[in-house]
């Protein structure tokens, strides 16, 4: 109590801190992620492999006649136009229609996902995921044969490597680097899982 009657509150900080334990920040655990939300950036990225990708498409199909290849590197790098109607490389032939639903619900599920996104790898790599699903499933809405049944172009062959483009490349290379991700503890929120956190 005070000289003038009035209880004081005062207290050292250390008593303070042993009076309420739990104002004590837990070294053990991370802080909320305070980056910004990635969408943006995620959105950026998709559209310029989208763009790259439907430019490449264009010039193949202009000036790349089927069964007549253009080599890079003797016979192990060539351009040679080829219609796919399954997946990335050429898997899943004739389920054309089930690949083009996938696609669409990959593309739903990754731009609901960035919406509360918040590491910048995360978003690179489902930026290139996005940018991928939508450069093969716009040839699987508007080209031949018809609606949900196009077929895709391709025109990169490397070795015994089936033909793909640039689409699957960012498909591919985006899963892998969101593997990666995953196994080394980079959430999507900004943050890092440690083992002892595990």
């Amino acid at each position: 109590m005070g000289d003038d009657g009035v209880v004081s509150t005062d207290r050292p900080a250390g008593e303070e801190a042993q009076a309420n334990p739990a104002s004590t920040p837990d070294p053990d655990v991370s802080p909320p992620a305070q980056s910004p939300i990635r969408l943006r950036m995620l959105l950026a990225i998709a559209a310029v492999l989208l763009a790259f990708d439907l430019v490449t498409k264009i010039l193949v199909v202009q000036f790349i006649e089927p069964g007549n290849p253009i080599r890079i590197i003797g016979d192990v790098v060539t351009l040679k136009l080829i219609r796919n109607p399954g997946a990335a490389f050429s898997m899943a032939t004739g389920m054309t229609w089930l690949l083009s639903l996938v696609a669409v619900g990959v593309v739903i599920g990754v731009v609901r996902f960035g919406r509360k996104l918040r590491s910048l790898w995360w978003a690179i790599g489902l930026g290139m995921v996005l940018g991928g699903a939508l450069g093969n499933l716009i040839d699987r809405f508007f080209r031949a044969p018809g609606p949900m049944q196009g077929h895709v172009v391709d025109f990169v062959s490397v070795g015994w490597w089936p033909v793909f483009n640039v689409a699957d490349s960012g498909i591919v290379c985006g899963a892998v680097l969101l593997v990666a991700l995953t196994l080394f503890g980079f959430e999507p929120d900004g943050t890092r899982r440690t083992a002892e956190s595990a």
